[in-house]
């Protein structure tokens, strides 16, 4: 039996507290499908992308295809198919930010990282990407640090919060 036949004993790709979570998800609600956007993001948390086996266990899970899976996946800019930095920074450049000066923060988190459009550091501590909205226009310009918001930012805020997260992941705190 699969997770689609309704068995969460098989072999996951998950955490076993996790595959509970999807069980509990899938039977929460009237149509299992309303369960694949949570369930993409916490897969996504727990593994730091959607892999092909990511999406193939999912789609089993809620008796859909893969590429029902992917269709609604790829339509989500917070939701990555390929590995991201440990810290994800999504700096908004839509109309609000950008008439605010995101481009020129956006060009000095590149040029502080070192990376561009999607680009991960070596270290694998950061990665760096242009969205479209992340629904903080009253705060313009503003950024999302995975689920971290940061607003009413100048190029001068980066090295600051770019530091922070450096801290964090050597375990000495931060924010």
């Amino acid at each position: 039996m699969s997770p689609k036949d309704g068995n969460t004993e098989t072999m996951s790709i998950f955490s076993p507290q996790l595959s509970a979570r999807f069980e509990a998800l899938a039977n929460k609600y009237p149509v299992r499908r309303s369960a694949l956007i949570p369930m993409l993001l916490y897969a996504q948390d727990e593994i730091g992308y959607l892999s092909d086996a990511a999406i193939h266990e999912i789609a089993g899970r809620l008796s859909l295809t893969e590429l029902d899976v992917r269709n609604v996946a790829s339509y989500y800019s917070m939701l990555r198919f390929k590995p991201a930095g440990k810290y994800n920074v999504q700096v908004c450049t839509n109309i609000s930010c950008m008439l605010r000066g995101a481009y020129e923060v956006y060009e000095r988190f590149q040029d502080e990282l070192g990376i561009g459009h999607k680009g991960v550091t070596k270290d694998g501590i950061f990665s760096l990407e242009e969205v479209e909205c992340i629904g903080a226009c009253c705060w313009a310009p503003a950024i999302q640090v995975n689920y971290d918001f940061h607003d009413e930012l100048t190029p001068e805020h980066v090295p600051g919060i770019l530091a922070d997260y450096r801290g964090q992941a050597r375990g000495k705190g931060g924010r």
